[in-house]
């Protein structure tokens, strides 16, 4: 091996490959990037709805379960009204410490969906991936109407939020697809 290396270079070089151990570089494989991913996440979920209780809030208990069964812990649930004000405040201070806020309902553009304002003023590092992937999939499914949402996230202060409509089957799409098997990796990264 020592003598396919040193053909052609300058005698300093080759000199200096001498007694050098040569290991092989394997272009394509991964290195190990998910040694900060977390073992489980601490979630805050706002329903954002003017009309749902937790009784008929079916949104909010599939993000609850999706997460639960993944492992991850619910550090808090609010409904909450199509307001920013109280949206926004929320967010900035959550009733107990989260990693992570996941939103749903208030996304489209309707005069009474402002979860999108609300948000955005927060956001410090959007993530613009996650809305553009998110459509992507949705017109999949509904076509055209996909390009009505306004779904996106973005870091906001130390935690990640999501923003996603309130439809359930939207809610599904979002945790199945994008967030739950991106959720420990992302949240290492953010945390370092």
């Amino acid at each position: 091996m020592l003598d396919a290396c040193k053909r052609g270079l300058p005698q300093e070089r080759e000199s200096a490959l001498r007694g050098a151990t040569f290991r092989p570089i394997l272009l394509g494989v991964a290195h190990d990037h998910h040694h900060s991913d977390k073992a489980s996440v601490r979630v805050g979920i706002i329903t954002v709805s003017d009309t749902r209780s937790e009784a008929d809030d079916t949104s909010g208990q599939r993000i609850r379960d999706a997460l639960v069964d993944s492992g991850h812990e619910i550090a808090f649930y609010r409904i909450v009204k199509d307001e920013p004000d109280q949206i926004a405040g929320l967010i900035a201070a959550p009733p107990s410490p989260v990693q992570v806020v996941i939103t749903n309902g208030g996304t489209g553009l309707a005069p009474r969906d402002t979860t999108f304002e609300a948000v955005s003023g927060l956001i410090e590092r959007e993530m613009p991936g996650f809305g553009e992937i998110f459509r992507t999939l949705s017109y999949e499914q509904i076509g055209a109407a996909a390009m009505l949402s306004r779904a996106t996230a973005g870091i906001a202060g130390n935690s990640v939020v999501f923003c996603l409509p309130g439809s359930t089957k939207a809610v599904d799409l979002a945790m199945s697809k994008l967030i739950v098997p991106q959720l420990r990796h992302l949240v290492g990264l953010v945390e370092g």
